[in-house]
């Protein structure tokens, strides 16, 4: 396709999107709009399930005079093919770069789609990694829940990863990848537009949803993550999952969040406690949030489990 004019790449394209999803049905994606150069389809604040096609994150997009950036691979192949769809109503101009978020199987499962594209897939080298190395468990337990709608799914380890920084001229918008440090999950990073003050975050910010404390979680080092985010006072912050949104709306339901669980932690510690005492934590003040009952107690246990080996 690299020696086709402009319009007729874009055409084949559209074609192969067709194609990939003629013997299905497709989900229709709700695009929000955060500026004519910055879109997003915004994901179900809920466990991902056959019924939403995986679709529980954010897949984002930014327009440049020279080409689409777009954040998330997606959790699956028609997934993928679906959020192309809605880019190419959108706009002519060609997605070059796809953004893997971090190693979570809803940013990864539909790089396959994108790599049939020729599009090359950028990630931190520590969610690359997890890619690589578990990649294909993550695959074998979405298609049990997906079934039919996983289809053409496959790992597609990152073409491109980097440590730290990673920039990208779209023409017209500059695009900075950052990882602050240890978060959510190994790999996190960030995109940053510095000309629209627009952060799209990723899984360091929550807001709509309760975060997840998992095995590879570093508590403390999201404390200190998020800090190194928030200096850039972005104007506006599309986070991991929920719509557009402030910082300091971030900053309450998940710097605030995991403060709140590290103070009831050290008192449990100090007092000589154990963990059945850190699943009964007080967490009504975000009973609100989406995935409540599935991840709050959880998420008490984890903060002990990793606190008390830094108390000892």
């Amino acid at each position: 396709m690299y020696g086709l004019p402009a319009r007729r790449v874009l055409v084949l394209t559209a074609l192969h999107i067709l194609q990939a999803c003629a013997s299905q049905s497709v989900p229709v994606l709700d695009i929000t709009t955060v500026n004519p150069r910055v879109h997003s389809a915004i994901g179900a604040t809920l466990p991902p399930s056959y019924e939403n096609w995986g679709h529980n994150n954010n897949l984002s997009f930014v327009i440049g005079d020279d080409g689409v950036l777009v954040v998330n691979g997606g959790d699956n192949y028609v997934l993928a093919a679906a959020l192309h769809r809605s880019i190419l109503e959108i706009t002519a101009v060609p997605v070059r770069w796809v953004v893997n978020e971090n190693g979570q199987g809803h940013a990864f499962l539909g790089n396959a789609y994108w790599r049939d594209q020729g599009v090359p897939i950028i990630a931190h080298a520590d969610a690359a990694h997890e890619i690589e190395t578990r990649g294909e468990g993550v695959l074998a337990a979405m298609l049990v829940r997906s079934r039919e709608r996983g289809a053409g799914s496959r790992v597609v380890v990152p073409d491109i990863t980097f440590e730290s920084t990673y920039e990208i001229d779209l023409g017209g918008l500059r695009a900075e990848l950052k990882w602050f440090g240890d978060a959510h999950s190994p790999g996190d990073i960030s995109v940053w537009l510095p000309d629209e003050k627009i952060l799209i975050a990723g899984d360091i910010a929550f807001h709509e949803r309760l975060l997840g404390i998992f095995e590879d979680t570093n508590v403390t080092g999201w404390l200190a993550s998020f800090e190194r985010m928030a200096a850039l006072e972005p104007a506006v912050v599309v986070p991991g999952h929920g719509g557009p949104t402030t910082l300091a709306e971030i900053r309450t339901w998940t710097h605030g969040y995991l403060e709140y669980l590290v103070a009831e932690v050290e008192m449990i510690l100090d007092a000589g406690g154990g963990l059945a005492e850190a699943y009964e934590i007080d967490q009504t003040a975000y009973s609100h949030l989406d995935t409540f009952a599935e991840l709050a107690a959880k998420n008490a246990g984890r903060v002990f489990q990793q606190l008390e080996l830094e108390f000892f």
